[in-house]
């Protein structure tokens, strides 16, 4: 049976990710994250503005790190067609690209319906754990690291010991490191971009097997969006910094002991997702420039069908350039 019709929006987002890509990957290593970000930023936005939605910026770009934003309440879209919530990082790994370190994507994920994303304000970081369709069950962010390893192994066959755990290399990850060691399993530290590690544990291809540590609230809406597609499993509480950002939690109504699932984070069936490699890596290649040719790498998933696409493309910047002049003229 084939898809609805709506199922052209996956191709449309994935121009949206390839142009702040392509935006992004002018600025490999040149040690200047602020303008790969405004540069991704901008080409996601001109892009956005096309698209025959109805949205709004759920989980926008800056509250950690005061980049230029796509900001949380703004329009985009057309106004008309699908009512969606919108989720974006035009660059997942801003400090990636600026290093010329492999990692970094640019990613938008939309759910059908208003109010259908998590929204955790000022709590900018989150404790999650994030695993692959055959690990699916066998998580529990409560319980302690080493059962969890223990049972991410059965699930998936394995000996603990041949685990691969994505954390992220931060202070506060400290424990998870040393428990995770404790119990055997091997580590792959990620200096960012979360979301691609949490993508990873669910691809075949990748040789990761679990997630687990402190890192970004947006990113985690973002991955339980494409885990959705996947038929993975993420589990999340939000982790406030200070006193300050429980003293929020507490006004806003926001419940810090509350485990939140994928689908609370994500609360439609008809969730697309797109992503663009930027810098390379285990999970997408990095954009290409071959003269007058850009080659982009990317990934499209609807949660609706399960369908997931990757896909290659080749721009022509000499034509582009001539129909942008045309436009002008």
């Amino acid at each position: 049976m084939p898809e609805p019709v709506e199922r052209n929006l996956g191709l449309d987002l994935v121009r949206v990710t390839e142009t702040a890509a392509m935006g992004a990957a002018r600025w490999l290593g040149r040690g200047d994250k602020e303008a790969a970000d405004q540069a991704a930023v901008d080409g996601m936005r001109l892009h956005l503005s096309t698209l025959d939605i109805d949205g709004v910026v759920v989980i926008g770009e800056g509250e950690k790190d005061s980049a230029p934003m796509l900001f949380n309440g703004e329009l985009v879209g057309s106004g008309s067609g699908l009512v969606v919530d919108v989720a974006v990082d035009p660059v997942d790994g801003t400090t990636l690209t600026a290093a010329g370190i492999p990692g970094a994507i640019a990613v938008i994920a939309i759910a059908e319906g208003r109010g259908t994303m998590y929204a955790p304000g000022r709590l900018v970081y989150m404790d999650k754990i994030a695993v692959g369709p055959e690990a699916a069950g066998s998580i529990d962010l409560e319980a302690p690291v080493e059962h969890n390893l223990k049972q991410v192994a059965k699930a998936k066959r394995k000996d603990v010991n041949d685990l691969r755990v994505l954390i992220l290399d931060r202070p506060r990850n400290e424990k998870y490191i040393n428990d995770v060691r404790a119990a055997g399993a091997r580590i792959s530290l990620i200096r960012d971009g979360d979301v691609a590690g949490a993508i990873a544990t669910a691809q075949n291809e990748t040789a990761a097997d679990i997630l687990m540590g402190i890192g970004g609230s947006p990113e985690a809406v973002l991955a339980a969006s494409a885990l959705l597609c996947m038929g993975g499993e993420q589990q999340c509480r939000l982790w406030p910094r200070d006193e300050t950002e429980e003293a929020y939690a507490r006004e806003e109504g926001l419940d810090l002991d509350q485990v939140l699932t994928a689908s609370d984070m994500v609360a439609s069936d008809n969730v697309f997702f797109a992503a663009t490699g930027v810098t390379g890596g285990e999970y997408l290649r990095s954009v290409e420039f071959r003269g007058d040719t850009v080659v982009t790498h990317s990934v499209i998933m609807r949660s609706k069908t399960g369908s997931i696409r990757y896909m290659d493309a080749y721009h022509d910047l000499a034509r582009l350039r001539k129909i942008s002049a045309t436009t002008l003229d």
